[in-house]
């Protein structure tokens, strides 16, 4: 098979895995050379295959092959990311929830390896106990003047939800919400079950081209971390993604909410 590549981020996809998950690529097909799939070391589902493909399979008007990678994604999320740049429908696994992302520089490579991420924790089964993600605790407000994240919650039917990106937010960091007044407290704590999905949003308040998907942990009594106390924690103001100071994460982690 004749293989004209241009730029790809391949070798940087699989290094990433390597250091991140332990894990090497496997080739099952003689045939295809080319073609390499990643596992799971326990339960030796696959997490993501790497091909090559010729552009002319995704209607692309270019010469030549390019390399793809298949994942697993959430399948409510699978629609939003198709419809951007460089993703498309899965080209091998066309089971709910497998995308393709091309790999030649049409999406950043820091965002797919924050899908590579969320495909490995979709087929890993149970999360154990010894996993190599470092959890991060943030403080993040909400302006019920331009979203009404109190409805958003009650609505949601598997209590997860989507919310604008924080560059600095990683899959599995705990979130903490803070709700603007006239709230004005801590009202929730979430884990962050995907990071950096695609998502073009605009008004004249808000701008969004990535979210992440949160899944409620824990709802608070509005009166118990307000902002009178919020203040004699350190927190004077909260105007974007924060770290929160050791006497309000004290309060707020209460053993057994997971």
């Amino acid at each position: 098979m004749k293989t004209t590549r241009r730029v790809s981020l391949r070798n940087g996809i699989l290094k990433y895995a390597e250091q991140k998950y332990h894990v090497h690529p496997e080739y099952p097909w003689q045939r295809l050379p080319d073609y390499c799939v990643l596992r799971h070391a326990e339960n030796r589902k696959w997490f993501a295959i790497v091909m090559n493909v010729c552009y002319e399979k995704f209607g692309i008007a270019k010469e030549g092959y390019t390399d793809i990678l298949d994942i697993k994604v959430y399948p409510a999320l699978s629609g939003s990311i198709c419809r951007s740049k460089g993703f498309y429908s899965g080209y091998h696994m066309q089971k709910c929830g497998w995308i393709t992302v091309l790999l030649d520089g049409s999406v950043d490579k820091k965002q797919i390896c924050s899908l590579l991420d969320m495909s490995y924790e979709i087929t890993a089964g149970v999360r154990k106990a010894g996993n190599l993600m470092r959890i991060s605790r943030w403080l993040v407000p909400a302006n019920p003047k331009f979203y009404d994240i109190e409805k958003a919650v009650s609505e949601s039917r598997d209590s997860t939800f989507l919310w604008k990106q924080s560059s600095h937010i990683q899959t599995g960091d705990i979130v903490y919400i803070y709700v603007a007044a006239p709230v004005s407290a801590v009202l929730y704590r979430c884990r962050a079950e995907a990071v950096d999905i695609p998502y073009e949003y605009a008004d004249k308040n808000v701008r969004m081209s990535h979210v992440m998907k949160l899944k409620l942990l824990k709802q608070y009594d509005r009166r118990k971390f307000n902002l009178a106390f919020l203040k004699e924690c350190g927190v004077a103001f909260i105007r974007g993604p924060r770290s929160i100071p050791d006497r309000l994460l004290s309060a707020l982690e209460v053993p057994g909410d997971e």
